[in-house]
Parts: C-alpha cells; sequence; structure tokens
C-alpha cells in the first residue's frame, strides 16, 4: 500500500537571514523528536553573504567592514559549501528533512535538489545541468543559476537551495562565487527573452517539484507563519 505523505509549507516572504536561521535550529530540533513534520520554508533573504564551514573567508572579495554601507550582512554558519549570496528576487527553499523517513541518502539528497532546480528551469525553456566534478549547485552552460548547502544532523536537514530568479547579479562581484574561480553567475531572467511569471509562482513550481522529487503525494501551506 501506498504510504500518503504531506509536506508543509511554510511561506514567509522576505526575511532576515539570521532570523531563518535561528527558525531553521529550532525546527530542526523539533523535528529530531517528531514534534513537527517534514516541511519545507519558501522565503527570500535580505542581501546576505554567508559562508560555510570551511569559513573560506578568502573569497569575500571586500573588506567586511564595507558590506553594512553597501546594505548588506555577513553570516557564518555550519551548512557545507564555499561562500555564496542571498538577496531579494532569489528563491530560497529550506526543507527540513528526516532523511530516513523519506528514504534517501545524503548524495541522493542533495543530487534531488538540483533535479528540481533543473526541472524549474526546463519549464521556462532553459537547459540546466549539474554541475561538474568539483562544482556545486545547477548551471546553465559555465554559469551559475542556483546554489545548494546542505547541513543534515542526526538524518534531519536544514538549509538547502537558493535559485536565481532576478536578483542583482553586481552583489555577486563581491565574492568568488561558491569558491569557483572564473566562473560565472546568471538568473532565470537573463536566460529568458520574455516574460517571467510572478515570483510567487515560480516559488510555487519549485515546492511543487521537491514534493514530486522526495515524494509527498499532498501540500499544505501555512501562510503568515510567526518568525522567531
Amino acid at each position: 500500500m501506498t504510504v500518503q505523505r504531506t509536506l508543509e509549507v511554510w511561506k514567509l516572504g522576505l526575511v532576515k537571514y539570521l532570523d531563518a536561521l535561528k527558525l531553521q535550529e529550532k525546527l530542526m530540533s523539533d523535528r529530531k523528536i517528531g514534534k513537527v513534520s517534514d516541511l519545507v520554508l519558501s522565503l527570500q533573504h535580505h542581501p546576505t553573504y554567508t559562508l560555510g564551514k570551511r569559513k573560506t573567508y578568502h573569497n569575500l572579495l571586500i573588506p567586511e567592514s564595507d558590506l553594512k554601507s553597501l546594505g548588506a550582512e555577513l553570516h557564518y554558519t555550519e551548512r557545507g559549501g564555499d561562500i555564496t549570496f542571498h538577496g531579494p528576487r532569489q528563491a530560497v527553499l529550506y526543507p527540513i528533512f528526516s532523511l530516513r523517513e523519506i528514504g534517501f541518502g545524503a548524495r541522493k539528497y542533495v543530487e534531488g535538489l538540483e533535479s528540481v532546480m533543473i526541472e524549474v528551469a526546463s519549464m521556462h525553456g532553459v537547459k540546466a545541468r549539474p554541475g561538474d566534478k568539483g562544482e556545486t549547485g545547477v548551471w546553465v552552460r559555465d554559469k551559475k543559476i542556483g546554489a545548494i548547502g546542505v547541513r543534515i544532523s542526526s538524518g534531519i536537514t536544514c538549509h538547502g537551495l537558493a535559485f536565481n530568479i532576478d536578483p542583482d547579479l553586481g552583489w555577486y562581484e563581491n565574492i568568488v562565487p561558491c569558491g569557483l574561480e572564473g566562473k560565472g553567475v546568471t538568473s532565470l531572467k537573463r536566460e529568458v527573452p520574455g516574460e517571467l511569471p510572478s515570483d510567487d509562482v515560480i516559488h510555487h513550481q519549485l515546492i511543487q517539484c521537491l514534493a514530486r522529487t522526495f515524494q509527498f503525494s499532498n501540500l499544505q501551506t501555512k501562510q503568515d507563519v510567526p518568525i522567531l
């Protein structure tokens, strides 16, 4: 008998990075003890640079002291991956999943996140691909359109994916994106000659693809969820 599994979707809108980080930490702890079921946070961030657990500070190309005047923040995290940027018009999904319950190992989980962004890009006529060896995320030719950085603790996931809809790509000039020298960054808007649907529609497309990829049969959406 097929198990009917529900994915809870928290639509949070534009959220400060640190607020989302604290929320993920709480939900990760709650998921470990079964207080919440599998869920995904769907949001966008104010301009923020984040470093992964390897702390590759050298890939920030400007002094940290200059960031405030630019209107950006820098945060250190325990996710995998290198330095990246988050900002408005970039769709972010943070799945809080029990990998044991969905039957995915770590590598297969990351590949699933890649396939979600590749599928959404294809919906808009854009041919995207996983990175070559040593390249994380999702690419259109030699330019990155989607980043992945995850943390897994006791089989529970947090952090996730960031898909460029139409962010200001000038922000990436201040970093070596994901630590990959000589590689460019792109967005769905750059790759699609016509009009795009609203950001909300693209967020929903990502969520639907996420649900299919990880075999959730139902979606239950929460809006206006209070941030801790």
